[in-house]
């Protein structure tokens, strides 16, 4: 247990004061409770955007590592453990932009933003995403952004730098720019609650990346 959690206390510090910032965003703020859809309020579908990307975080970092350090994944599921990993992973990684789409849905018109700064700030935000995904399929492959190196450490260490695409101009594009998407359905449809909860998701990820990828990266490439 103690390799599964190296390094995971400032991963769990900075995610608490993360979660209380919100706490106090949310209490401070009526307008960011208001509204409901489907019948279920903007406060619990705000609980719900905010929890899915930490189980997504924690179900990655655990995963990786019980894999990276004991291979449980492997001896357990064989050749399609990996497979099986993907599933979950492509699970959370969607429930993550649908849930902020519900709950700026609900929570529509709780601020009002110039139409011009929405729909133009909207497409400065999805465009670098739509070339992330391009150069992702291209230039880095869907496996490796999923984190095969985990599964084939050994091969990882002769797999390329890639430096093309969009990873041209920033080696570490998909937190860059592929989590900017998420404040799509907030500016749009002008939801406080949703922007909150994608200004936590992108600061969040980068919290995975410090505690949790770049270590094992050290491990696995001796960088």
């Amino acid at each position: 247990m103690k390799d599964i959690l190296k390094g995971q206390i400032g991963h769990f510090s900075i995610l608490f004061l993360l979660l209380m910032g919100l706490c106090y965003l949310y209490h401070a703020d009526p307008s960011m409770e208001k509204g409901a859809v489907f019948g279920v309020s903007t406060r619990a579908w705000f609980i719900v955007s905010v929890c899915i990307p930490v189980v997504h975080q924690f179900y990655v970092m655990v995963l990786w590592r019980l894999e990276l350090f004991h291979k449980t994944i492997s001896r357990t599921f064989g050749n399609s453990g990996f497979f099986y990993f993907k599933v979950g992973f492509t699970l959370l990684i969607l429930l993550r932009p649908v849930s902020i789409i519900i709950l700026a849905l609900s929570n529509s018109d709780s601020m009002a933003i110039n139409p011009i700064v929405r729909y133009l700030g909207a497409l400065i935000l999805v465009l670098p995403g739509i070339y992330l995904g391009y150069s992702i399929k291209r230039y880095f492959g869907i496996d490796r952004a999923f984190g095969k190196d985990h599964f084939y450490p050994n091969e990882a260490k002769d797999w390329p730098l890639v430096n093309q695409g969009i990873f041209k101009y920033a080696s570490n594009s998909m937190y860059v720019f592929g989590f900017m998407a998420l404040w799509v359905p907030g500016l749009v449809l002008e939801s406080k609650a949703a922007l909150a909860v994608a200004f936590f998701s992108h600061v969040y990820i980068w919290v995975h990346y410090y505690f949790t990828e770049k270590p094992d990266m050290e491990l696995i490439y001796g960088v």
